[in-house]
Parts: structure tokens; sequence; C-alpha cells
């Protein structure tokens, strides 16, 4: 069986050491969906959401929260990301959102878009939650990464 890497010979939690890894261009895509009634799908979609506007705020936490992610998550490397999107689209059912994560650095982009993505979720479900109480998150996942040498 594989080692986990952050843990210590002891067993204790520790940080993972990338410094001798060399820099790679990263990027990481994240999903996720949060169903909702179809009147409150309609209601955002009209943008009638007391609020504001769902998405446009959807959108903003997520890409604070992808460079946040090292203060929320404990062992996880603060990294310079070079662009965070956030996607989100309505469907008759949910709202699917997906986070694109990139950057140069000695370790992944894995977390921060799984932040994202998940944060956005949060915030659509913070601001329709007065009207739908209903709402389910779910299939928040890793979906692709990928690492090429500069």
């Amino acid at each position: 069986m594989a080692r986990l890497s952050h843990v210590a010979e002891d067993g204790s939690a520790r940080m993972v050491d990338v410094s001798s890894k060399p820099v790679s261009a990263r990027e990481a895509t994240a999903g996720g969906r949060i169903a909702l009634r179809p009147e409150t799908l309609a209601l955002i979609s009209e943008n009638k959401i007391a609020k504001g506007n769902v998405f446009a705020t959807a959108r903003i936490a997520g890409v604070q929260a992808a460079k946040q992610t090292s203060q929320l998550i404990p062992l996880c490397h603060g990294l310079n990301l070079s662009h965070v999107d956030i996607q989100l689209s309505l469907g008759d059912k949910d709202v699917e959102a997906k986070c694109i994560a990139r950057t140069a650095a000695q370790t992944g982009v894995e977390m921060e878009a799984l932040t994202g993505v998940t944060v956005a979720l949060l915030t659509i479900y913070d601001m329709c939650k007065a009207v739908d109480k209903e709402m389910e998150m779910s299939g928040i996942r890793l979906l692709e990464k990928t690492k090429r040498h500069v």
C-alpha cells in the first residue's frame, strides 16, 4: 500500500516538502451540482432572488475561496494562482458548477479547484435558502488535472 505523503514516520500530520520539485504549469478542474426546486431555478434565471445576482456572486465567492485555500486547509501549500474560472450552468433540476484553477508551481491546484467549486455552490445555497429548503449539493469531485514542465 502506498504511504500517505502528509503523514510523518511517527504518524503525525506534516506538510509535504516540495522544495526539490521542479516548477510545472498545472491546471485542475473540479465540478459539482446543487439541486433546486424548479421555482427557485426560475427565480435565479430571472434574477429575482432577493439577495441579488446569484451567479455573479457565486463566481466571485468561488474565485475568492480558491485564492484562500491554504488558509482553510491546514497542510495545503499557498499557491500564486494565475487563473481561476467559475462556470455555472442552469439545468432543469439543478445548477452545475465547475472551477478551473491554474498556476505554475511545485505542487498541484486540485484543492484550489475543489474549494472554489464548493464555495460557489455554498454561495448559491446561501442566496436561495430563504425560498428553497430542499436544496442538495452533490457530486463535488476532481474532473481533471494536468501538469507540464515549463
